[in-house]
């Protein structure tokens, strides 16, 4: 099934062809299978927003945390050649869920991996056992962009422009360590993700990360939403639509925290995930 593998701190490192796209993923632990799927911020990519939580999650569950295509080292297609819409990373969701074997899986999925995870469900409900949206996107709430969403659409590739879109990104009490400014700068980078990066932020300006309401009810797969109580980007207002949308659903909000629980709170998240996956 792999192509290569290599050891990034205590994670194997994978790729596998998903779809037709080369798409790189860490594994660690054994046990039922639990899929990792980050956000599409600048700088995203399954090390930078999930190293804390694969070894608390890997005590329990084998774990993988995917780079979506256009992200880390998975494959970044140019532009004008893929059309980096929402069907598409739904598409290629799948399509990972089924090379791997393992099914059906749990989904974790933050802010644009919730709306992938929560499309999958949508349209391949059979591959899903259980999902866990946290700050995710898929609905609207507010009419008007928020400050911190336009600290996110003009980033400007500099370290303190990533500064400044972190900030954005969390609750006022984290406060980011030097190495994990500047992993996440230097990936924003590399001209292919900046590509891909700027292809989805401008598909998302025209609203391709919402779904319609009646498709979000039909979902019928245990849900726990996620949601950091003073998180800028997906509110807690979103978080509280998701669970009055989502009929088999429960929801945990964690206070003081912004936009990337898993980040702010590992343990206090991945203490709650476990008990929601193994309940």
């Amino acid at each position: 099934m792999s192509q290569s593998a290599e050891k990034i701190a205590p994670f194997a490192s994978e790729f596998v062809d998903a779809g037709g796209i080369r798409t790189h993923y860490l594994a660690a632990g054994a046990g039922p299978p639990v899929i990792l799927v980050h956000g599409g911020g600048a700088g995203a990519d399954a090390f930078g927003n999930w190293k804390d939580c694969i070894p608390l999650l890997a005590t329990r569950f084998r774990v993988l945390a995917v780079d979506m295509v256009g992200f880390g080292k998975s494959a970044k297609p140019a532009p004008a050649t893929y059309t980096y819409s929402q069907k598409n990373r739904n598409a290629h969701l799948a399509a990972f869920i089924e090379t791997i074997g393992s099914r059906p899986v749990a989904l974790i999925g933050n802010s644009m991996g919730g709306a992938t995870a929560l499309g999958v469900c949508m349209e391949r409900p059979e591959l899903v056992s259980r999902l866990v949206l946290m700050g995710s996107a898929g609905i609207r709430t507010a009419d008007q962009p928020t400050a911190a969403l336009k600290t996110l659409s003009e980033y400007d590739f500099t370290i303190e422009g990533m500064r400044r879109l972190i900030a954005a990104l969390t609750g006022p009490r984290y406060r980011p360590d030097d190495d994990t400014v500047r992993y996440r700068h230097q990936l924003t980078l590399d001209p292919e993700i900046k590509a891909a990066l700027q292809a989805i932020n401008g598909i998302a300006r025209q609203g391709g990360l919402l779904y319609d309401e009646a498709a979000i009810r039909a979902v019928k797969t245990p849900t726990l939403v996620v949601n950091g109580k003073v998180d800028q980007i997906s509110p807690l207002a979103r978080g509280l639509k998701f669970l009055e949308l989502l009929e088999n659903s429960s929801g945990y909000f964690v206070p003081h925290c912004g936009h990337w629980v898993m980040i702010e709170a590992p343990r206090e998240f991945c203490g709650v995930v476990t008990a929601f996956l193994t309940t």
